[in-house]
């Protein structure tokens, strides 16, 4: 059953994607992010070069099981990144772990920011849920959540602008397995 309007600003994500019957798509066009759950992976790997792949810390114990029940239920996640060339050390790290998010069952792609030059844009990275429902993201300048973190619509032109945003990028972008990052 849809969620109703005032569901929509107090569901969690979780709830969100459990209402999501076909699509999941996340546009993230930051070339940095320092969002808490990451802080002691992302410095590890910047000691070490080693990325921490275990299912089993950090965040990945309560993303996993959302994604691969919303794929067994037939939803599609797909995941875009518009990323700067040389990329930055961050983005190092995203790649370097993004095979957990493969292995939960999302499809990942990326575009170097160069090719995006002539795609219409929204101003924030966001998910889209069943081409219907739009949850942008607030981050501050250094790249940690904002104070209103999370901003929702199910307004029709803006699910439009971030469906046609995200199958661009989707189309010009280069499946994981075969973008290798360069490091400045």
């Amino acid at each position: 059953m849809p969620l109703n309007a005032q569901q929509l600003n107090t569901a969690t994500f979780a709830e969100l994607l459990a209402d999501t019957h076909r699509t999941a798509v996340h546009l993230e066009m930051r070339d940095v992010y320092a969002v808490g759950d990451e802080t002691d992976d992302y410095a590890a790997f910047l000691r070490t070069g080693v990325p921490n792949l275990d299912p089993a810390r950090s965040f990945w114990p309560q993303w996993m099981p959302l994604v691969k029940d919303a794929v067994a239920r037939g939803v599609v996640m797909r995941r875009a990144r518009i990323v700067s060339e040389p990329v930055t050390d961050y983005i190092r790290y995203e790649h370097a772990i993004t095979p957990l998010n493969l292995q939960a069952g999302e499809d990942v792609r990326w575009l170097p920011r160069r090719h995006a030059s002539d795609i219409p844009l929204p101003g924030n990275d966001f998910w889209l849920l069943d081409e219907r429902l739009v949850q942008f993201h607030h981050f501050t300048g250094t790249g940690d959540w904002a104070t209103d973190g999370k901003e929702r619509t199910t307004d029709p032109a803006t699910a439009a602008l971030c469906a046609t945003a995200f199958e661009a990028v989707w189309e010009r972008g280069i499946p994981h397995e075969k973008y290798t990052v360069q490091a400045p």
